[in-house]
């Protein structure tokens, strides 16, 4: 398999949970703003969507999207329990997560993160993202990851998006609960392998 990403961005979660199973993966790195890959090549004759991550599968393929790419991986190797059984209403909670995660949480961050953006339309995206940290946070009182006691998928995502907070504006000592979940995901060996590989603090 090989996994285009762009350093610290959504791709870092897929990136993080190829590491967290061990399974064997090249990478190449994406600049996004000229759609071009390491290597020079047109990334939209890879992906024609135009943004990580993209999965390039063993004998051919191409997946992408974020919550999609996760579940597939983890199902690649269902003894490491980062997704919880297909059919169970355990592995419908992860689903709720990710959807959560992409849609509600990732998304406003494009806004916030866009200095080009007019201040008044990044502070409203700021405003959404507080109160969808304001959840996460009451949420996470009393369990370690997002389903309770193991670590999964939804976790290496929703790392990845909190690692996003103070380049937006957005101080993440509000949340105590998320502050101190963030260092914990972040000192796993696959995420400190995946951050290193991205050469990301």
């Amino acid at each position: 398999m090989k996994l285009y990403y762009a350093p610290g961005a959504c791709s870092l979660a897929s990136h993080i949970v190829l590491h967290e199973l061990g399974l064997p993966f090249e990478t190449e790195s994406v600049s996004l703003a000229r759609k071009l890959t390491r290597a020079g090549v047109d990334f939209n004759t890879i992906n024609p969507k135009g943004y990580v991550p993209a999965l390039e599968l063993d004998g051919g393929g191409l997946l992408t999207e974020g919550p999609a790419i996760l579940q597939y991986l983890a199902d690649r190797v269902p003894a490491a329990g980062l997704a919880p059984p297909c059919g169970t209403l355990e592995r419908a909670r992860l689903q709720e997560w990710l959807s959560f995660i992409n849609a509600e949480l990732h998304k406003p961050f494009g806004p916030a993160l866009d200095r080009a953006a007019a201040e008044p339309e990044r502070e409203a995206a700021r405003q959404r993202i507080a109160k969808r940290l304001d959840f996460t946070e009451r949420a996470l009182a009393g369990r370690d990851y997002l389903l309770g006691a193991a670590f999964t998928v939804a976790d290496a995502y929703l790392y990845t998006v909190l690692r996003w907070t103070e380049p937006a504006g957005v101080e993440l000592g509000r949340w105590p609960l998320l502050a101190a979940y963030r260092a914990r995901i972040g000192a796993r060996p696959a995420v400190a392998a995946a951050r290193a590989a991205e050469k990301l603090r």
